[in-house]
Protein backbone atom coordinates (compact mmCIF):
# COMPACT_ATOMS: atom_id res chain seq x y z
CA UNK A 1 0.00 0.00 0.00
CA UNK A 2 2.83 2.43 0.80
CA UNK A 3 3.48 2.41 -3.13
CA UNK A 4 0.49 3.46 -4.00
CA UNK A 5 0.95 7.39 -4.21
CA UNK A 6 -1.31 8.52 -7.50
CA UNK A 7 -4.95 10.06 -6.20
CA UNK A 8 -8.05 7.74 -6.69
CA UNK A 9 -9.58 4.51 -5.90
CA UNK A 10 -8.29 1.08 -5.90
CA UNK A 11 -10.60 -1.86 -5.67
CA UNK A 12 -9.39 -5.09 -3.99
CA UNK A 13 -11.47 -7.98 -2.20
CA UNK A 14 -15.00 -8.39 -0.91
CA UNK A 15 -16.14 -4.18 -1.93
CA UNK A 16 -13.32 -3.26 -0.13
CA UNK A 17 -11.51 -0.11 -1.57
CA UNK A 18 -8.15 2.09 -1.02
CA UNK A 19 -9.00 5.92 -1.30
CA UNK A 20 -5.85 7.87 -2.14
CA UNK A 21 -6.38 11.65 -2.19
CA UNK A 22 -4.64 14.43 -3.80
CA UNK A 23 -2.88 15.25 -0.23
CA UNK A 24 -1.59 11.73 -0.41
CA UNK A 25 -3.78 10.42 2.93
CA UNK A 26 -5.01 6.74 2.30
CA UNK A 27 -8.61 5.47 3.47
CA UNK A 28 -10.12 2.35 3.44
CA UNK A 29 -13.55 2.31 2.04
CA UNK A 30 -16.45 -0.84 1.95
CA UNK A 31 -18.74 -0.13 -0.76
CA UNK A 32 -21.87 -2.25 -1.18
CA UNK A 33 -25.55 -2.86 -1.52
CA UNK A 34 -27.07 -2.57 1.53
CA UNK A 35 -30.93 -2.57 2.14
CA UNK A 36 -31.17 -2.04 -1.49
CA UNK A 37 -29.07 1.29 -1.70
CA UNK A 38 -25.52 1.35 -2.99
CA UNK A 39 -23.13 2.37 0.32
CA UNK A 40 -19.69 3.47 0.87
CA UNK A 41 -18.53 2.89 4.17
CA UNK A 42 -15.07 4.27 5.94
CA UNK A 43 -13.16 1.31 7.44
CA UNK A 44 -10.12 3.50 8.72
CA UNK A 45 -7.38 5.32 7.56
CA UNK A 46 -3.72 3.08 6.34
CA UNK A 47 -1.28 2.91 7.89
CA UNK A 48 -3.48 2.92 11.11
CA UNK A 49 -5.40 0.01 9.59
CA UNK A 50 -3.85 -2.42 7.98
CA UNK A 51 -4.58 -4.28 4.65
CA UNK A 52 -4.96 -7.00 6.51
CA UNK A 53 -7.14 -6.27 8.71
CA UNK A 54 -8.83 -4.24 6.04
CA UNK A 55 -9.74 -6.92 4.48
CA UNK A 56 -11.37 -8.82 7.36
CA UNK A 57 -13.32 -6.08 8.37
CA UNK A 58 -14.42 -5.39 4.42
CA UNK A 59 -15.82 -9.51 4.43
CA UNK A 60 -17.77 -9.16 8.06
CA UNK A 61 -19.26 -6.38 6.23
CA UNK A 62 -20.25 -7.60 2.87
CA UNK A 63 -21.32 -11.35 4.92
CA UNK A 64 -23.90 -8.72 7.01
CA UNK A 65 -25.13 -6.80 4.09
CA UNK A 66 -25.92 -10.26 1.73
CA UNK A 67 -27.80 -11.15 5.25
CA UNK A 68 -29.72 -8.33 4.64
CA UNK A 69 -28.56 -6.47 7.79
CA UNK A 70 -26.89 -3.17 8.06
CA UNK A 71 -23.20 -3.56 8.29
CA UNK A 72 -22.62 -0.97 10.19
CA UNK A 73 -24.57 -2.30 13.32
CA UNK A 74 -22.61 -5.24 13.69
CA UNK A 75 -20.90 -3.99 17.25
CA UNK A 76 -22.33 -3.98 20.79
CA UNK A 77 -25.46 -6.02 19.70
CA UNK A 78 -26.25 -3.80 16.90
CA UNK A 79 -25.05 -0.63 18.35
CA UNK A 80 -21.53 1.06 17.08
CA UNK A 81 -18.42 1.15 19.07
CA UNK A 82 -17.14 4.85 19.45
CA UNK A 83 -14.63 4.28 17.10
CA UNK A 84 -17.00 3.08 14.38
CA UNK A 85 -19.11 5.62 14.54
CA UNK A 86 -16.26 8.18 15.02
CA UNK A 87 -15.68 6.80 10.82
CA UNK A 88 -19.15 6.95 9.94
CA UNK A 89 -19.04 10.91 10.74
CA UNK A 90 -15.57 11.42 8.99
CA UNK A 91 -17.55 9.61 5.77
CA UNK A 92 -21.05 12.14 6.30
CA UNK A 93 -18.45 15.11 6.35
CA UNK A 94 -15.81 14.41 4.06
CA UNK A 95 -17.86 15.71 1.51
CA UNK A 96 -17.87 19.21 2.59
CA UNK A 97 -13.84 19.22 3.81
CA UNK A 98 -11.76 20.63 0.89
CA UNK A 99 -10.20 18.22 -1.19
CA UNK A 100 -6.35 17.63 0.51
CA UNK A 101 -6.99 19.95 3.14
CA UNK A 102 -5.70 18.79 6.85
CA UNK A 103 -9.81 17.99 8.57
CA UNK A 104 -9.64 14.92 8.25
CA UNK A 105 -6.43 13.64 9.27
CA UNK A 106 -6.72 16.04 12.53
CA UNK A 107 -9.79 14.47 13.10
CA UNK A 108 -8.54 10.82 13.24
CA UNK A 109 -4.62 12.12 14.88
CA UNK A 110 -7.10 13.66 17.72
CA UNK A 111 -9.44 11.07 18.43
CA UNK A 112 -6.93 8.02 17.79
CA UNK A 113 -4.48 9.52 20.73
CA UNK A 114 -7.29 11.29 23.25
CA UNK A 115 -10.03 9.15 22.82
CA UNK A 116 -9.80 5.92 21.47
CA UNK A 117 -7.67 4.21 23.90
CA UNK A 118 -10.35 4.95 26.67
CA UNK A 119 -13.47 4.87 24.68
CA UNK A 120 -12.76 3.22 20.80
CA UNK A 121 -14.29 -0.32 21.95
CA UNK A 122 -17.26 1.08 23.83
CA UNK A 123 -20.72 0.89 22.21
CA UNK A 124 -21.75 4.40 21.80
CA UNK A 125 -24.76 4.15 24.00
CA UNK A 126 -22.83 2.94 26.87
CA UNK A 127 -20.41 6.01 26.98
CA UNK A 128 -21.27 8.50 30.09
CA UNK A 129 -19.86 11.91 30.69
CA UNK A 130 -17.17 10.07 33.13
CA UNK A 131 -15.85 8.60 30.08
CA UNK A 132 -15.97 11.60 28.13
CA UNK A 133 -13.73 13.46 31.23
CA UNK A 134 -11.12 10.61 31.33
CA UNK A 135 -10.26 11.67 27.33
CA UNK A 136 -10.21 15.55 28.40
CA UNK A 137 -8.65 15.63 31.71
CA UNK A 138 -4.86 15.00 31.01
CA UNK A 139 -5.29 18.18 28.51
CA UNK A 140 -7.76 20.09 29.69
CA UNK A 141 -5.09 22.58 30.68
CA UNK A 142 -2.13 21.79 28.95
CA UNK A 143 -3.17 21.46 25.76
CA UNK A 144 -6.45 23.63 25.95
CA UNK A 145 -7.00 24.07 22.30
CA UNK A 146 -6.71 20.70 21.52
CA UNK A 147 -8.59 19.53 24.34
CA UNK A 148 -11.45 21.63 22.75
CA UNK A 149 -11.45 20.12 19.51
CA UNK A 150 -11.28 16.81 20.82
CA UNK A 151 -14.44 17.54 22.93
CA UNK A 152 -16.16 18.95 19.95
CA UNK A 153 -15.59 16.13 18.06
CA UNK A 154 -16.53 13.40 20.84
CA UNK A 155 -19.70 15.91 20.47
CA UNK A 156 -20.12 15.26 17.30
CA UNK A 157 -20.23 11.46 16.95
CA UNK A 158 -22.04 11.47 20.28
CA UNK A 159 -24.70 13.50 17.91
CA UNK A 160 -24.98 11.47 15.40
CA UNK A 161 -25.64 8.53 17.51
CA UNK A 162 -28.88 10.13 19.10
CA UNK A 163 -29.78 11.44 15.34
CA UNK A 164 -29.36 7.54 14.49
CA UNK A 165 -31.33 6.44 17.37
CA UNK A 166 -28.60 4.76 19.62
CA UNK A 167 -29.00 7.09 22.99
CA UNK A 168 -30.99 10.30 23.78
CA UNK A 169 -28.46 12.47 25.35
CA UNK A 170 -25.47 13.83 24.45
CA UNK A 171 -22.28 13.39 27.14
CA UNK A 172 -20.00 15.68 25.81
CA UNK A 173 -22.31 18.68 26.19
CA UNK A 174 -22.18 21.59 28.64
CA UNK A 175 -21.99 19.41 31.63
CA UNK A 176 -18.38 18.16 31.04
CA UNK A 177 -17.25 21.63 30.69
CA UNK A 178 -18.95 22.51 33.58
CA UNK A 179 -17.28 19.66 35.34
CA UNK A 180 -13.69 20.45 34.59
CA UNK A 181 -11.56 23.10 35.63
CA UNK A 182 -11.53 26.46 34.00
CA UNK A 183 -8.86 27.11 31.28
CA UNK A 184 -6.67 29.87 31.73
CA UNK A 185 -4.79 32.27 29.38
CA UNK A 186 -5.21 34.17 26.58
CA UNK A 187 -4.89 32.25 22.83
CA UNK A 188 -1.53 31.54 21.48
CA UNK A 189 -0.39 33.36 18.46
CA UNK A 190 1.94 31.86 15.67
CA UNK A 191 4.99 33.23 16.32
CA UNK A 192 5.99 35.77 13.98
CA UNK A 193 9.59 36.43 12.95
CA UNK A 194 10.30 40.48 13.29
CA UNK A 195 9.62 41.80 9.09
CA UNK A 196 13.17 43.13 9.06
CA UNK A 197 14.41 39.39 9.41
CA UNK A 198 12.18 38.09 6.45
CA UNK A 199 15.04 39.01 3.88
CA UNK A 200 17.60 37.03 5.70
CA UNK A 201 15.37 33.61 5.94
CA UNK A 202 14.42 33.95 2.63
CA UNK A 203 18.15 33.72 1.66
CA UNK A 204 18.86 30.96 4.71
CA UNK A 205 15.81 28.64 2.76
CA UNK A 206 17.43 29.48 -0.66
CA UNK A 207 20.70 28.07 0.51
CA UNK A 208 19.17 25.68 2.76
CA UNK A 209 19.33 21.17 1.44
CA UNK A 210 15.70 21.81 0.60
CA UNK A 211 14.35 20.56 -2.70
CA UNK A 212 14.05 22.98 -5.43
CA UNK A 213 10.74 23.14 -5.28
CA UNK A 214 9.74 23.50 -1.37
CA UNK A 215 11.78 26.61 -1.39
CA UNK A 216 10.17 27.89 -4.22
CA UNK A 217 7.06 27.25 -2.29
CA UNK A 218 8.19 28.71 0.79
CA UNK A 219 9.18 31.78 -1.36
CA UNK A 220 6.03 32.08 -2.98
CA UNK A 221 4.30 31.75 -0.06
CA UNK A 222 6.57 34.82 1.86
CA UNK A 223 6.13 36.58 -1.40
CA UNK A 224 2.08 36.59 -1.63
CA UNK A 225 1.16 36.22 2.38
CA UNK A 226 -0.39 33.26 1.52
CA UNK A 227 -1.49 30.29 3.77
CA UNK A 228 0.28 27.08 3.80
CA UNK A 229 -2.72 24.81 2.24
CA UNK A 230 -3.11 27.52 -0.52
CA UNK A 231 0.25 27.54 -1.87
CA UNK A 232 0.47 23.73 -1.57
CA UNK A 233 -2.57 23.11 -3.37
CA UNK A 234 -2.27 25.51 -6.44
CA UNK A 235 -2.25 24.26 -9.99
CA UNK A 236 -1.27 26.01 -12.85
CA UNK A 237 -5.27 26.74 -14.19
CA UNK A 238 -5.01 29.17 -11.52
CA UNK A 239 -2.29 30.90 -12.26
CA UNK A 240 -2.03 33.78 -15.21
CA UNK A 241 1.55 34.79 -15.46
CA UNK A 242 -0.07 37.11 -18.66
CA UNK A 243 -1.89 39.43 -15.66
CA UNK A 244 0.27 38.66 -13.47
CA UNK A 245 -2.37 36.65 -10.88
CA UNK A 246 -3.05 34.04 -9.44
CA UNK A 247 -7.04 33.28 -8.49
CA UNK A 248 -7.71 30.77 -6.04
CA UNK A 249 -11.19 29.49 -5.73
CA UNK A 250 -13.43 29.79 -3.05
CA UNK A 251 -13.58 26.34 -3.02
CA UNK A 252 -10.05 26.13 -1.44
CA UNK A 253 -10.35 29.73 0.68
CA UNK A 254 -11.20 29.94 4.56
CA UNK A 255 -13.41 32.44 4.04
CA UNK A 256 -15.05 29.91 1.19
CA UNK A 257 -15.02 32.95 -1.46
CA UNK A 258 -12.51 33.58 -4.38
CA UNK A 259 -9.71 35.45 -3.89
CA UNK A 260 -7.35 37.28 -6.55
CA UNK A 261 -3.48 37.40 -5.88
CA UNK A 262 -2.04 40.30 -7.11
CA UNK A 263 1.71 38.67 -8.06
CA UNK A 264 4.78 40.99 -7.80
CA UNK A 265 7.53 40.68 -10.83
CA UNK A 266 9.45 38.33 -7.68
CA UNK A 267 6.67 36.03 -7.19
CA UNK A 268 6.43 35.73 -11.21
CA UNK A 269 10.03 34.71 -11.57
CA UNK A 270 9.94 32.09 -8.59
CA UNK A 271 6.74 30.79 -10.97
CA UNK A 272 9.03 30.74 -13.43
CA UNK A 273 11.26 28.80 -12.38
CA UNK A 274 8.62 26.23 -10.57
CA UNK A 275 7.52 25.90 -14.51
CA UNK A 276 11.05 24.82 -15.33
CA UNK A 277 11.11 22.66 -12.78
CA UNK A 278 7.50 21.04 -12.96
CA UNK A 279 8.13 18.68 -15.21
CA UNK A 280 4.72 19.11 -16.64
CA UNK A 281 2.74 18.53 -13.23
CA UNK A 282 -0.63 20.38 -12.62
CA UNK A 283 0.46 21.09 -9.70
CA UNK A 284 2.26 24.57 -9.43
CA UNK A 285 4.69 23.10 -6.63
CA UNK A 286 4.54 19.36 -6.58
CA UNK A 287 6.46 16.81 -4.42
CA UNK A 288 9.86 15.10 -5.43
CA UNK A 289 7.19 11.69 -5.30
CA UNK A 290 4.28 13.63 -7.03
CA UNK A 291 1.09 15.03 -5.77
CA UNK A 292 1.10 17.83 -3.35
CA UNK A 293 4.11 19.16 -0.63
CA UNK A 294 2.92 17.62 2.54
CA UNK A 295 1.80 20.01 4.89
CA UNK A 296 4.33 18.71 7.33
CA UNK A 297 7.48 19.73 5.04
CA UNK A 298 7.07 23.45 5.38
CA UNK A 299 5.71 23.94 8.54
CA UNK A 300 8.80 21.93 10.06
CA UNK A 301 11.28 24.18 7.81
CA UNK A 302 11.55 27.09 9.77
CA UNK A 303 11.90 25.02 12.66
CA UNK A 304 14.52 22.76 10.96
CA UNK A 305 16.60 25.90 9.85
CA UNK A 306 15.88 28.24 12.71
CA UNK A 307 14.59 30.56 11.64
CA UNK A 308 12.96 32.05 14.82
CA UNK A 309 9.12 32.20 13.59
CA UNK A 310 6.73 29.94 12.22
CA UNK A 311 5.10 29.19 8.69
CA UNK A 312 1.79 30.50 9.40
CA UNK A 313 3.82 33.55 11.21
CA UNK A 314 5.05 34.83 8.20
CA UNK A 315 1.43 36.25 7.26
CA UNK A 316 1.98 38.24 10.95
CA UNK A 317 5.21 39.34 9.36
CA UNK A 318 3.85 40.77 6.77
CA UNK A 319 1.06 42.46 8.85
CA UNK A 320 3.61 43.98 10.91
CA UNK A 321 5.45 45.38 7.85
CA UNK A 322 1.91 46.95 6.60
CA UNK A 323 1.32 48.74 9.96
CA UNK A 324 4.24 49.96 10.46
CA UNK A 325 3.94 51.56 6.94
CA UNK A 326 0.79 53.05 7.44
CA UNK A 327 -1.12 50.59 4.95
CA UNK A 328 -5.05 50.95 5.51
CA UNK A 329 -6.18 48.28 7.51
CA UNK A 330 -8.86 47.42 5.11
CA UNK A 331 -6.37 46.85 2.23
CA UNK A 332 -3.91 44.84 4.56
CA UNK A 333 -6.80 42.81 5.59
CA UNK A 334 -7.88 42.25 2.14
CA UNK A 335 -4.40 41.41 0.83
CA UNK A 336 -4.39 38.55 3.83
CA UNK A 337 -8.15 37.43 2.67
CA UNK A 338 -9.62 38.35 6.26
CA UNK A 339 -13.43 39.38 6.54
CA UNK A 340 -13.81 42.37 8.43
CA UNK A 341 -16.60 44.53 9.66
CA UNK A 342 -19.87 43.75 9.91
CA UNK A 343 -22.17 41.92 7.74
CA UNK A 344 -23.57 44.78 6.46
CA UNK A 345 -20.33 46.03 5.37
CA UNK A 346 -19.29 43.26 4.05
CA UNK A 347 -22.27 43.35 2.03
CA UNK A 348 -21.33 46.50 0.60
CA UNK A 349 -18.01 45.82 0.25
CA UNK A 350 -17.54 44.34 -3.54
CA UNK A 351 -14.55 45.47 -4.79
CA UNK A 352 -11.62 42.98 -3.85
CA UNK A 353 -8.85 46.12 -4.54
CA UNK A 354 -7.05 44.45 -6.27
CA UNK A 355 -5.29 47.67 -8.18
CA UNK A 356 -4.33 48.97 -4.75
CA UNK A 357 -3.37 45.33 -3.45
CA UNK A 358 -0.92 45.40 -6.60
CA UNK A 359 0.90 47.89 -4.89
CA UNK A 360 1.00 46.52 -1.59
CA UNK A 361 2.37 43.41 -2.79
CA UNK A 362 5.13 44.71 -5.38
CA UNK A 363 6.56 47.18 -2.40
CA UNK A 364 6.72 44.05 0.04
CA UNK A 365 8.13 42.02 -2.81
CA UNK A 366 10.99 44.66 -2.86
CA UNK A 367 11.33 45.30 0.58
CA UNK A 368 12.28 41.31 1.66
CA UNK A 369 14.23 40.56 -1.24
CA UNK A 370 16.30 43.45 -1.05
CA UNK A 371 16.77 43.37 2.54
CA UNK A 372 18.41 39.93 2.64
CA UNK A 373 22.28 39.95 2.95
Amino acid sequence: MRSVTKPGKYSDLHGLMLRVQPSGSKQWIWRGTVAGRRRDLGLGGYPYVTLAEARARAFEYRKTARAGNDPTRLYSEGIPTFTAAAEAVIALHAGKWKPGGKSEGQWRSSLTTYATPVIGTKGVDEITTADVMACLAPIWTTKAETAKRVRQRISAIMKWAIAEGHRTDNPAGDAVVAALPRQNGGKNHHRALPHRGVGDALVKVRESGYSPMVRLAFEFLVLTAARSAEVRGAVWSEISLEEATWTIPAGRMKAAREHRVPLSDPAVEVLSQARRHSDGSNWVFPAESGGEIPSWVLTKLPVRLKLDGTLHGMRSSFRDWCGEKGVARELAEACLAHRIGSAAEQAYARSDLLRRRRVIMKDWAWYVTATGT
